[in-house]
């Protein structure tokens, strides 16, 4: 059974291809200027190859918290993406992709008790296997790549390994139009994302000086200890937020804004700068040639990457962004208030 998505944006490509799909898909990927026509690209490769019944990419937003999502059906049938938003934690393989950065792979009767209504839903629309890889990025995945099949069988070693390839060209892909279009259009500066009803937030612009890393672990350990929140997360949390701080300082020498959201226990901590407005600092890379943010902001995020559940770091037109999740915050003791600065 093929797809539900046609190849006619895309021609004459698919997974089932004799020549494969990736020399076909790449000349699209390279001439896509914005995040969209990547993924019309992406889903009209995957969505049109033997056995399978639907595609699906998802984009992370708003440090990790919820993901930008949307299938092939859609990708096929409308001129402008009606992306739509599930919530990070949400329990279905996409979202753990995302969350853990390892592929979730397998017939739907073989996830031990894992996604139990997710995967009934599926098996009533004739789903036998799935597959959702990780888009890689710097730190936690930016998104991740969702497939259907119809056939348990065909899900083999080849057709992941072909997957995860095409989930990496996604990825850099991706990365590459948000950094030189400067996130115009359908992928225009992200909004954050509506605060969760009973979460906590607070905000702060920073200087762009050295003072900027001290002000910014004095004004999170206030919020954070107001909240409840145990002194080894608070440790952590400021450990990390020092390091993002300082490398903004020093590699963008701008102001950049904190933001601080607790939300069941997950403490996600963000910081912005305004590096240049999408200009290369003297010694770096022009954007379009370098998609790693970690040469943006140095070799120095090994401890965030160390400490953080999850973090991430991506730049566009406007500057970096940095962000990192602490899961094992606690839930916040009783507080007087939520503080909603900014």
């Amino acid at each position: 059974m093929q797809g539900d998505v046609g190849t006619s944006s895309v021609p004459g490509v698919g997974l089932g291809a004799a020549t494969g799909p990736m020399p076909m898909l790449d000349p699209f990927l390279q001439d896509a200027h914005d995040v969209d026509q990547v993924t019309r690209a992406v889903l009209a490769v995957v969505a049109g190859g033997p056995s399978v019944l639907r595609a699906a990419l998802a984009l992370s937003e708003g440090g990790g918290r919820r993901l930008r999502f949307v299938d092939s059906a859609r990708a096929a049938d409308q001129a402008d993406l009606d992306w739509c938003h599930i919530d990070a934690y949400d329990d279905v393989p996409l979202t753990a992709v995302v969350r853990t950065g390892e592929a979730v792979c397998g017939g739907v009767d073989g996830f031990s008790g894992r996604y139990a209504d997710f995967l009934q839903d599926l098996r009533d629309r004739g789903v036998a296997a799935l597959a959702a890889l990780p888009l890689p990025g710097t730190g936690s995945p930016i998104g991740g790549l969702l497939v259907y099949l119809d056939d348990r069988s065909a899900l083999d070693d080849r057709r992941i390994a072909t997957l995860t390839s095409i989930a990496r060209r996604a990825s850099d892909a991706v990365r590459r139009v948000r950094l030189v279009s400067g996130r115009q259009g359908s992928d225009a500066v992200p909004q954050e994302p509506a605060v969760p009803e009973g979460a906590l937030t607070t905000s702060v612009l920073l200087e762009g000086n050295p003072r900027a890393t001290g002000a910014a672990r004095r004004f999170l350990r206030e919020h954070l200890r107001a909240w409840g929140i145990d002194d080894e997360a608070v440790d952590d949390a400021q450990l990390c937020l020092s390091e993002i701080v300082t490398n903004a300082v020093v590699h963008a020498g701008t102001a950049s804004e904190l933001r601080v959201v607790l939300d069941h226990g997950v403490l996600t901590v963000t910081v912005r700068d305004l590096g240049g407005m999408g200009k290369p600092s003297a010694g770096e890379a022009h954007p379009s040639e370098d998609l790693d943010p970690l040469r943006v902001y140095g070799r120095g995020l090994q401890l965030v990457d160390a400490l953080a559940d999850r973090w991430g770091s991506e730049r566009d037109a406007i500057g970096t962004t940095v962000w990192f999740a602490l899961e094992r915050a606690g839930q916040p003791a009783e507080a007087t208030e939520a503080v909603t600065a900014g």
